[in-house]
């Protein structure tokens, strides 16, 4: 190991030191891992010049598996943004919920975005946070008036998010899960957003339920997450960005066949 190794080497594990605890885990876990290996960088895909999603406009909202904690801030919107062309508008934070709770909530960023910008796609992650923090659910509400909905609960706060986009952007709004992880709380999130989906028309990206994503082995999902919910760069590009894509893909083509 030469002398610029070593140093490395002893850098990352004073810093371990300091910083401790769980963020020192997903450290070794994530940046150490062979799925974040630079073959798997976003720099290094190939580009697609005749992808349907080349020049879309999509908004990115969530939290820290939309910006990419274990992956070097690298996840399926930059992946897609290289990949295939797509403008990528990622507004992701860490450890942040859907449940208005402070000023880094989502509904409090969402609010901070452009209105003038030109949206084809608003992508919304349903966030982990709210289940491993126990936020309430709520209910989904009877009626269509924003001012009504509670967003102190899960429920509200989806539904703010869709009135939200579609009067400031009037665009479609697309929420995803999380791949299958150990959370009976996040499994009634999920069940919670098909509810929202049966009211608003809203799209899912279900990697939750999704046979596909599941069928994988204990061997592969390993390498593709440096946690039971972050991925490794190697985990957002070849198990989770494929599911958008395919989603995106046929999201867009239905769009223009109807001419929108």
């Amino acid at each position: 190991m030469n002398k610029k190794t070593l140093r490395a080497v002893a850098l990352v594990l004073a810093l371990l030191c300091l910083i401790g605890g769980t963020a020192a885990l997903t450290i070794v876990k994530g940046v150490f891992k062979t799925g974040n290996a630079k073959i798997y960088a976003v720099k290094n895909s190939t580009a697609d010049p005749d992808s349907i999603l080349r020049g879309k406009t999509v908004v990115f909202l969530g939290s820290s598996v939309t910006r990419g904690y274990a992956s070097m801030g690298e996840s399926f919107a930059d992946y897609l943004a290289a990949e295939d062309g797509l403008v990528a508008v990622k507004e992701a934070v860490d450890g942040t919920t859907l449940c208005d709770t402070g000023k880094n909530s989502y509904l409090r960023r969402l609010q901070k975005l452009d209105p003038s910008l030109l949206v084809d796609a608003f992508v919304c992650q349903l966030s982990t946070n709210d289940a491993s923090k126990g936020l309430p659910l709520g209910e989904v509400s009877d009626g269509f008036d924003r001012v009504s909905f509670d967003t102190s609960t899960v429920a509200g706060a989806l539904e703010f998010i869709v009135s939200y986009v579609w009067e400031t952007w009037g665009c479609p709004v697309v929420f995803f899960t999380s791949a299958r992880f150990e959370s009976e709380p996040y499994a009634k999130m999920v069940d919670l957003l098909y509810k929202v989906r049966e009211k608003w028309g809203v799209g899912v990206i279900d990697l939750w339920n999704s046979e596909r994503m599941n069928a994988v082995s204990e061997e592969d999902r390993a390498f593709y997450m440096a946690d039971p919910i972050h991925p490794t760069r190697a985990g957002y590009k070849k198990w989770w960005t494929p599911e958008f894509r395919a989603y995106l893909r046929v999201f867009f083509e239905l769009r223009e066949r109807a001419g929108n």
